[in-house]
């Protein structure tokens, strides 16, 4: 019973946090509905560009920032995560090796996301020139 009053609070903070913080933060980020230009498509994301130019307004610049930012924030919350296991052991090696390996495995695929996005700015735009990219 003690432990499903504790998982529903955290539950209650955790819905209580996304309203205060992940609301605004993502309400700043949305444009109103039919204020894209003529080279953007309205999407539940925002206004995404079709066009390909040098400026990075292309479709491809904004699938990577749309995909870095969502890869970002789940390494972050499997971080939480793991944090959390860690915490609530209570000293039980196999819990605590849990927790170790989801931190372990959220830090190990953000270190992927950086190396990839720097690779794709090394190769596609400073080597090869790739329109679109920059």
């Amino acid at each position: 019973m003690k432990s499903k009053i504790v998982s529903f609070s955290i539950f209650l903070i955790l819905g209580f946090f996304s309203l205060l913080v992940v609301s605004p933060i993502s309400a700043a980020f949305v444009t109103p509905r039919g204020s894209c230009g003529t080279d953007e498509i309205d999407t539940a994301i925002g206004c995404i560009s079709t066009s390909v130019d040098a400026a990075g307004n292309s479709f491809f610049g904004s699938v990577i920032k749309i995909a870095v930012g969502l890869g970002g924030g789940l390494a972050l919350l499997l971080m939480l995560y793991g944090v959390f296991i860690v915490t609530t052991s209570a000293g039980m090696p196999d819990k605590l090796k849990e927790g170790q390996e989801v931190i372990t495995s959220a830090v190990s695929g953000l270190i992927f996301i950086i190396l990839s996005v720097f690779l794709l700015n090394l190769i596609g735009i400073n080597i090869l020139g790739i329109p679109g990219l920059s």
